[in-house]
């Protein structure tokens, strides 16, 4: 424990911003484990999982490129766990969501990461995180993120583990385009991002980025986006991205032709980027330099 404010306080004081900071994840799985989770919910759950059980859960999953998630239903847990499954795949243009269940956990090593022990889904997935034994912020605003959502979306909805960036918390992630949020609890209606996602819509303020694309393309989005108005979701993808000059040049399709974007790299005063952190350290930030109509 320590004396400081909670990192998402301090994040929120300093303005930190959130834009080019997603997480990187191309397809996911997520696995539900009903109960409570300890600092690394499948490595240190042994009262839901066998910790040996779910090493090798992980491992196989990592070992494919893929990222894991647990995931469990806000509110009472049921009597008798269940063992529901999503795999995502959140690469543009490839936006799919299989989900099914198993009978028990040890059947989570053996699901084909391709999905198709399961049948594909065309709800979204909206998973926030409240994983409190990892971070103390993301329990007390990711769960009153998550009360607010499923009122409205009680089927989509799910809690889950540590998805990076505490300081940002709440967190959530929008499946399958891999839509990365932050603060979401500091909206004053937090499910009414999921209702401009059903319209293919999203909140370029609250946006940290789309997994499925690099930080430095997360952030050139944001600054055209914000720029422009352009809230559609597929909209601005990514043509070309190269280093230059100690800056980075991006290429973005626009609807009147590619927009360029001209980024530098910034690093931020000393900062702890989680509750627990005991040293503080620099984190990158990206700034705008220049945006221009890019000509043949």
């Amino acid at each position: 424990m320590t004396d400081r404010p909670p990192c998402s306080d301090s994040a929120r004081h300093r303005g930190d911003p959130m834009f080019g900071t997603a997480s990187a994840g191309h397809r996911w799985v997520l696995l539900e484990l009903a109960g409570a989770w300890g600092p690394s919910a499948f490595l240190q759950s042994p009262k839901i999982l066998d910790p040996a059980l779910g090493r090798a859960i992980v491992r196989r999953v990592e070992t494919a490129g893929m990222r894991i998630v647990a995931i469990r239903r806000p509110g009472r847990r049921a009597a008798v766990p269940r063992w529901r499954w999503f795999i995502v795949d959140a690469r543009p243009g490839s936006e799919t969501v299989y989900r099914g269940e198993v009978a028990a956990a040890p059947e989570f090593l053996d699901l084909a990461l391709d999905g198709s022990d399961g049948a594909r889904s065309d709800d979204p997935l909206v998973a926030v995180c409240a994983h409190g034994k990892h971070d103390q912020c993301c329990a007390v605003r990711g769960r009153a993120a998550t009360a607010a959502i499923s009122a409205v979306y009680p089927e989509w909805t799910w809690e889950c583990s540590h998805l990076g960036g505490d300081r940002f918390a709440a967190t959530m992630i929008l499946y399958p385009h891999g839509l990365s949020y932050g603060a979401v609890d500091s909206a004053d209606d937090p499910a009414a991002i999921v209702h401009r996602y059903t319209n293919g819509r999203l909140d370029n303020e609250l946006l940290r980025g789309r997994t499925s694309l690099p930080h430095a393309v997360q952030a050139a989005q944001y600054f055209v986006r914000r720029a422009t108005g352009d809230d559609r979701i597929d909209a601005l993808a990514p043509i070309d991205v190269r280093r230059a000059d100690h800056r980075i040049e991006v290429v973005l399709e626009g609807s009147d032709g590619p927009i360029g974007v001209t980024l530098a790299e910034h690093m931020s005063d000393p900062l702890h980027s989680t509750c627990a952190a005991s040293v503080a350290g620099r984190v990158r930030q990206f700034v705008l330099v220049a945006m221009t109509r890019v000509t043949a």
